[in-house]
Formats: C-alpha cells, sequence, structure tokens
C-alpha cells in the first residue's frame, strides 16, 4: 500500500510556511484599527483615556513591525516557536491595551478570539492550548482588573456586573469552541490536501510506468531487427574462421552476447507494447493485469466473471483504473488467510466488481469510514480489534477509492457472511467485500472506437 510512504504534514511543518511579511501586514492592519479606535473614542465620544499608555502599548507594535521589516529577509519564513511568540505577543499587546480601556466593558473585547483562532488555524495542537490558555486567564483578570471608561462629565461607563459575568462566560466559551472547532476542521482540510497530493503522486506513478513499459517494448522491437543480423554476421564468421581459433572465439563471443541482448529485451518487452491497441482490452484482462504484482504472494487469487448474454466488455486500459484495482487487491490479499475472489458482472448499462477475502474483515466501527485519509483506528472495548491490521491511516484505500472515483466508479464497502452459520444472527464476519460500480459509458471503449483504424505507432522520440 501507499500509508507507509506518505504521512501527514504536522502542524509545525505548516507554520514554516507563513512567511513573516504577512504576520506583518496582519499587525499593521491591527495597528490602524487601534489607532482609530482610540481616536473616534476620544474626539467623538469624549471619553477619557490615558491616551500616553494607549500610545505606548500601540507603539511597541509599530516598534516590532519595524523590527521584523528592517532586520530580517523579506521572503523570511517562520517557524513554529516565531509563530507562537508573534501571536502571544499581539494578545498580550491587545489585553494591555483592553486593561488601558474598560477591561470587559470595552466591546472590542471580542478582539480577545482573533489570535487564539490563528494559532488554531496554523500552529500545532500545543501552541494553540497555551495560546488559548492565556487569553482565558487574560479575560478572566480583565473582567475584575480594569482602569474604568470615564466621558468628560465624569461619569463611569459600565455594563451591571450580569453583563460583566455574561461577557466573560461568553468569551472562555467562544475561546474553547471556536479553538477546537478550527483544529478540526483545519485538521480535516489538510489531511484531505495531503492524501490528495498522494492520490495524484500515485496516478503520476503509475502514468510513468505505463510509459516506461510502452518505450521499453517499443525499443526490444526495434533492436530485434540488428540484433538479429548480428547475430547471422557472427555465426557465419564462425564458419569462415575455423582456422583461425583466437579469431573464432571472438565471433562466438559476440553471437553469445546478441543472444544475452535478445534475452534481456524479450523480458523487458513483457511489460507492455505502446501498441494503440492495446490503449484497451476486455475487462477481465484489465483485471488481471492490476492483480498480477500480487499473485505469487502466497494468497490463490480466483477471477470470475458472470455468464451474461451480453457480450464482455473492452474498456480503456486507464492507469487510474489499474492502480485503483491493485490497490484494492493488494489489500484483500494483505488480509486474506488463504484465498482472494475478484468476481465481475456486467450488463446494457453498468459493470460491476466485488472484490473479497476470507480474513477477518473491515472493524465494524470502520466501516462507515473506510476510504476517508489518514483514518486512526480507535481501540475497540475488549482489547483485541477484529482486523488488527487496520491500525495504519488508511492512505492507500483514499488512493484506491479516489482514483476509481475519477474514472466514474462507486465503491461500497462491507464484510460478507460465514456461509456455514445457521442464522444470520448466529452467523460471524466472514471477510471483507470491496465492490466497484461503473456506469458502462464512463468506462467503457465503444463499438465505434473499437472498429476505428489505430493509426500508426508512434516513433520514439529521444
Amino acid at each position: 500500500m501507499t500509508d507507509a510512504n506518505v504521512r501527514p504534514l504536522s502542524g509545525a511543518t505548516r507554520a514554516n510556511w507563513i512567511r513573516l511579511r504577512t504576520m506583518i501586514l496582519l499587525r499593521w492592519f491591527a495597528i490602524g484599527g487601534q489607532l482609530t479606535a482610540i481616536t473616534v473614542a476620544q474626539h467623538w465620544y469624549g471619553l477619557q483615556l490615558e491616551t500616553g499608555l494607549c500610545y505606548m502599548v500601540i507603539g511597541a507594535s509599530v516598534i516590532a513591525n519595524l523590527v521584523a521589516i528592517f532586520v530580517f529577509p523579506e521572503n523570511k519564513r517562520l517557524n513554529e516557536v516565531e509563530n507562537m511568540l508573534m501571536v502571544m505577543f499581539d494578545l498580550l499587546q491587545l489585553s494591555f491595551l483592553l486593561f488601558l480601556t474598560g477591561g470587559l466593558h470595552n466591546p472590542f473585547a471580542l478582539l480577545m478570539l482573533g489570535p487564539v483562532t490563528i494559532s488554531a488555524a496554523v500552529l500545532t495542537l500545543r501552541s494553540t492550548v497555551l495560546l488559548g490558555s492565556t487569553a482565558i486567564v487574560m479575560v478572566s483578570v480583565l473582567s475584575q482588573v480594569y482602569l474604568p471608561l470615564r466621558t468628560d462629565a465624569g461619569l463611569i461607563l459600565e455594563f451591571p456586573q450580569l453583563f460583566v459575568f455574561g461577557n466573560w462566560v461568553a468569551l472562555i466559551i467562544a475561546i474553547v469552541f471556536i479553538s477546537a472547532y478550527s483544529v478540526r476542521v483545519t485538521s480535516e482540510i489538510h489531511s484531505m490536501s495531503d492524501a490528495l497530493a498522494a492520490t495524484q503522486m500515485a496516478l503520476a506513478r503509475e502514468q510513468k510506468l505505463t510509459d516506461l513499459g510502452g518505450v521499453v517494448a517499443a525499443a526490444a522491437h526495434e533492436l530485434g531487427t540488428p540484433l538479429a543480423t548480428i547475430k547471422l554476421a557472427s555465426g557465419e564468421l564462425i564458419e569462415e574462421l575455423s582456422d583461425r581459433p583466437e579469431l573464432r572465439e571472438d565471433a562466438a563471443l559476440i553471437r553469445e552476447q546478441a543472444d544475452r541482448c535478445r534475452d534481456i529485451l524479450r523480458d523487458m518487452g513483457r511489460a507492455g507494447k505502446n501498441d494503440l491497441h492495446l490503449h484497451r482490452a476486455p475487462l477481465m484482462a484489465v483485471v488481471e493485469e492490476a492483480a498480477e504484482p500480487h499473485m505469487s504472494r502466497g494468497k490463490t487469487v480466483h477471477f470470475h466473471h458472470l455468464q451474461e448474454p451480453v457480450l464482455q466488455p473492452v474498456i480503456f486500459r486507464k492507469p487510474e483504473v489499474i492502480h485503483g484495482l491493485r490497490n484494492l487487491i493488494q489489500n484483500a490479499v494483505d488480509f486474506a488467510q488463504f484465498e482472494v475472489w475478484v468476481e465481475a458482472g456486467w450488463d446494457e448499462q453498468t459493470i460491476a466488481l466485488r472484490i473479497m477475502d476470507d480474513g477477518r474483515g473491515f472493524p465494524p466501527h470502520l466501516l462507515g469510514r473506510i476510504g476517508d485519509p489518514f483514518m486512526r483506528r480507535r481501540p475497540p472495548t475488549g482489547g483485541t480489534g477484529v482486523r488488527p491490521e487496520y491500525e495504519g491511516m488508511g492512505l492507500g484505500l483514499f488512493i484506491a477509492k479516489t482514483l476509481l472515483e475519477r474514472s466514474g466508479a462507486e465503491l461500497q464497502f462491507a464484510n460478507g457472511r460465514d456461509p456455514m452459520g445457521q442464522s444470520e444472527e448466529e452467523a460471524a464476519d466472514f471477510g471483507a467485500i470491496v465492490k466497484v460500480t461503473w456506469p458502462r459509458l464512463r468506462i467503457e471503449a465503444t463499438s465505434d472506437e473499437e472498429t476505428s483504424g489505430l493509426g500508426k505507432n508512434q516513433p520514439i522520440v529521444a
């Protein structure tokens, strides 16, 4: 499978993708908003603020931005610790500014959610927990300790204590909920992105292998004639140099090496040819080609197709179909005890495949999630799993599912039943079943394409 080779990127790795310039730009927006709010509060609403201290706190952000601009290169990308420290600085700066402007009585206290949300989206869980805890502590302090807002007439602007308590509870709940929500959603998006990238890599690899097989086969075909000529000429030299044994041995060596080249090219040519007629093949031929790498792994693979009144369809040999089926068959061979069955059936509308094994089946609690990337297994009650091999990330099945769905297929995962069971209630799970169904129009090579001229094979371009 592909699971062992592709791992999801960690939060620390993703944090390294953020440019310092982006954080500086966001901080300039915050500084502009803070200056605007203080100016409007003083001159429009006549509030008495500690203007010097407020400008000092905002100036600290300005100085931090200027230092970052002149000290670090413009294209610098922040690591996990640097990102966390920058967000922590912004959180503390905002907290001190709220302390000077009424604490939780200031409606802008809602902005305390900003740094925590950024952390949840781009940083690791540990950094998010640290910043979230700091934000909760700051909110709790600001609910009790702050400089009150005063008007020109000396009136103190305060909410009733019940509203302050409600704001405090709401902010703490929002910090916890938004952090958890952002971490979860971002993790899902990143996992899907990583898995889709791995799928594209697998498809590109399969396409390259297919193209390479065609090049090798064409090379074997083109070199066959000169090798035959070399063999014929060396044979004649051997007969003519019977009185000169030293030259006769050289001619025999040339013929021997020509035979060796012929055998090597013949073996390489078995990988397939790039002839146009091999771009499509009967359904069972494509299925057997997909299963071929796993036929000699100690498990018996049976192929069956239902005898339908409709002739066996001829389908396109798409790399995504071959690679997707190969992953499913590999999965069945990995977990089968002795045997794997691949059954095909078709009618005038659909083409269907069923891949079954005689293993322990899929874990029932994961059946609804099979095909999700980077799937983690929860230890079932009792300590022993029904299918303990499924402790990986499920990336191989995701790649197979994605590639086959790209070709128009619909996949279903299920567990079979032991045919020797006495009743449905008593029957034990018996093997895993994967059903793949295509609309014929999506995968079948039409009759017009089958009977049309194939054209010339393309020459090899160096």
